[in-house]
């Protein structure tokens, strides 16, 4: 049988490395296709999704409103933060309304973390750097504040940092809705049937990794950038999970409002109407 490459983008972060391991370490028989991880910071595959490069690719949210016609969702494998998500820190207390003008490192503008503080904030001087110097342009001077994502909202504190607001619980305080970050998306040029049978496979291995949970966290450790294993263990707990393992009507209304009140407050260029591949 003639093989079939699909490339798959996600982030080197532990809870991506354990919703993949299966496939990773080929736990799983895939037919046809052969599956080829490629690892990125999420907002570099944010851009690379911009100009439909893989095949399957984790993206943020907020990046989706731009690639909707190329990509669509997969049922599963999404990043959704319950009363919790990124977090804006600073080197000491102050009231986040006084940032509004100020300068903010941010982990990239497609991010959904970029997108929810723009909703909260409105108005602020936006100084992109990757997600892991968000700390370092704080404590440079070159930013007044930070927006942290993946281990740092763990993490934040023992940097020396103090959290001035966490946007998924806002955004719970405002809607009484999960904040969708991330998801799964497959390009839609590969047809019904071949983008079916891949997110069979995927599905597949986000339920082996929750099924034989030990085994797949050590081997998420080793994208750990310095999580001990409780760490590690707690953050995957967050970010795969039942939400993880399909989308439901409850994190589909999120998507919706997130996607709807970006449009309404002129954050993304056109309004978009999320859509997933049947699962």
């Amino acid at each position: 049988m003639e093989t079939r490459l699909i490339r798959i983008g996600h982030s080197p972060d532990p809870d991506d490395a354990f919703m993949f391991y299966a496939l990773a370490k080929e736990r799983l028989h895939t037919g046809q296709f052969r599956f080829q991880h490629i690892l990125e910071a999420i907002e570099v595959l944010n851009s690379w999704a911009m100009e439909g490069r893989l095949e399957v690719t984790a993206i943020s949210a907020h990046a989706y409103a731009y690639v909707a016609d190329r990509y669509i969702l997969l049922p599963h494998g999404a990043s959704i933060g319950r009363n919790y998500g990124p977090i804006l820190v600073a080197k000491c207390a102050l009231d986040p309304a006084e940032l509004r003008g100020k300068r903010i490192a941010v982990p990239g503008r497609l991010t959904t973390a970029f997108l929810a503080l723009r909703l909260y904030l409105s108005e602020f001087q936006a100084v992109e750097v990757p997600f892991d110097q968000v700390f370092e342009a704080v404590e440079s001077g070159e930013a007044d504040a930070g927006l942290v994502i993946h281990e740092g909202q763990l993490t934040f504190e023992t940097s020396g940092f103090t959290k001035l607001l966490d946007l998924g619980t806002w955004w719970y305080e405002q809607t009484a809705l999960p904040l969708p970050l991330g998801a799964n998306a497959i390009r839609r040029d590969l047809g019904e049937p071949c983008c079916l049978e891949v997110s069979g496979y995927l599905q597949a291995s986000i339920n082996y990794g929750l099924a034989h949970r030990q085994e797949a966290l050590q081997y998420a450790l080793q994208f750990g950038r310095g999580l001990d294993a409780a760490l590690a263990d707690r953050f995957v707990g967050m970010y795969v999970n039942e939400d993880t393992r399909a989308w439901n009507e409850e994190t589909r209304r999120g998507l919706e409002r997130l996607l709807d009140l970006a449009w309404e407050q002129g954050v993304i260029p056109k309004h978009i109407q999320p859509e997933f591949l049947p699962g």
